[in-house]
């Protein structure tokens, strides 16, 4: 059984001077009234009543009085709360007579439920933290959302240098009729050297011709003394220039051109090789995404089925990348009514014993607003005592000046001043 406020009677409680009111079991009950009339000390005594010195309000008894706040709630299923007295001394009493206390209280009453407006003006996270832990799969959707959150961030990697691969591809020359190999120079420069050595033999052997020839002519001219030595240059010379003859240079510029070649011919293979790796790597990366983009569609597919069968307090009520979703919707997307609906419901959820809300400051809402709240009310057997500064036909109370507009109003009577006389005991 959810537990509601059938009564509640309030006296000199900041503004508040005597106020009783029986709010609706099942719906919305909007106290309304101008500014500073005692609306809102109306809920800051329900909540001191139910939730305990926490909620006390810090100038609790009204300015003015000489008689300390009365408070005094029935429940619904017969539970009697008065705090009362000059220390507010809490008494609970339920049907049979049996005294409670605090923890009693404490069974029932959602601490959210006394100030909505603290959820409904907490952050997005945090109103998504305190709905996964209701339904029990916070850690399970943190590990999920965790794991989502590392590949889609290797994803993007990935995906980038994909694209910087296949543009740094298109971007390298590519030659056809290029070898799909480099070709070594080697073997060319070898016949190069050797040749160059051959030429150089044959460079040394004609200047020795040029010497024999400086020689001869020396010892021609000097004939007639070296008679004898004229003979054996004459054999020499015989011979040298019989091998001089027979020589024949050899062209390098076939080789020269050929090596040559051989280096814009790699040069070109080497351009052929990065364009290939280039692209072989762009389609890595590519197949990499894709496989990645599996993985991810995959934890999103775990956590919408995890959330789907999860048991949430409102249908259409979901939880996505840490941000809490109704309908499809942020909060600050939703309308006030929305808002209001999904901050009820997670207050039920909390504790389903807990059948009541109170909420302040409703004159934000439309009357419209209003009106479809109130219905989802009563369709899910929950009560809000709420506040509105208005004193329209929505409002179920009026409160003026610490008071219940047409409600009998008997002032309590101030305690009697002790007259002492002397020699009198």
């Amino acid at each position: 059984m959810s537990m509601k406020i059938n009564k509640l009677e309030i006296e000199n409680v900041k503004r508040v001077k005597a106020v009783k009111i029986e709010p609706t079991s099942d719906g919305l009950t909007i106290i309304g009234g101008k500014n500073n009339q005692g609306k809102t000390s109306v809920l800051d005594a329900i909540a001191w009543t139910l939730g305990g010195e926490r909620y006390r309000p810090v100038a609790a008894t009204r300015e003015g009085s000489v008689i300390p706040p009365i408070l005094k709630i029935v429940m619904n299923n017969g539970l009697v709360v008065e705090r009362k007295g000059k220390n507010s001394s809490l008494k609970v009493t339920d049907p049979s007579g049996q005294k409670g206390g605090q923890q009693l209280l404490d069974s029932f009453v959602e601490q959210l439920a006394l100030d909505l407006p603290k959820f409904m003006e907490a952050s997005d996270k945090e109103k998504a933290n305190i709905l996964l832990k209701i339904i029990g799969v916070g850690p399970q959707l943190a590990e999920m959302e965790q794991k989502e959150k590392e590949l889609y961030n290797e994803r993007l990697y990935v995906g980038r240098t994909a694209d910087q691969k296949e543009k740094y591809a298109k971007e390298q020359p590519y030659y056809p009729d290029a070898p799909q190999e480099l070709v070594s120079p080697s073997e060319l420069i070898r016949k190069q050297q050797d040749i160059l050595v051959q030429n150089g033999e044959n460079q040394r052997k004609r200047e020795n011709l040029h010497q024999l020839e400086q020689e001869y002519q020396r010892v021609t001219e000097q004939i007639q003394e070296l008679l004898k030595e004229q003979t054996r240059l004459t054999e020499s010379l015989k011979i040298a220039r019989t091998s001089a003859a027979d020589l024949v240079d050899q062209s390098t510029e076939e080789l020269e051109r050929n090596i040559t070649d051989i280096e814009e011919i790699n040069r070109k293979v080497r351009a052929n090789l990065d364009k290939d790796k280039a692209e072989e790597d762009a389609k890595d990366y590519k197949e990499r995404y894709t496989q990645l983009t599996t993985e991810i569609e995959g934890i999103r597919t775990q956590k919408t089925d995890l959330l789907k069968n999860a048991d949430l307090p409102l249908p259409g009520l979901t939880v996505e990348d840490g941000d809490l979703l109704y309908n499809g919707h942020k909060w600050d997307d939703m309308s006030g009514s929305d808002q209001l609906r999904v901050a009820t419901a997670i207050v039920r959820k909390l504790n389903p014993n807990c059948g009541f809300v109170l909420l302040d400051k409703l004159e934000q809402m439309d009357l419209d607003t209003l009106t479809e709240f109130g219905k989802w009310l009563e369709q899910e057997g929950l009560q809000a005592i709420a506040t509105r500064v208005s004193t329209g036909g929505e409002c179920s109370i009026i409160i003026d000046d610490g008071y219940v507009v047409g409600q009998e109003v008997t002032e309590p009577e101030p305690p009697k001043k002790t007259e002492w006389k002397a020699g009198a005991f």
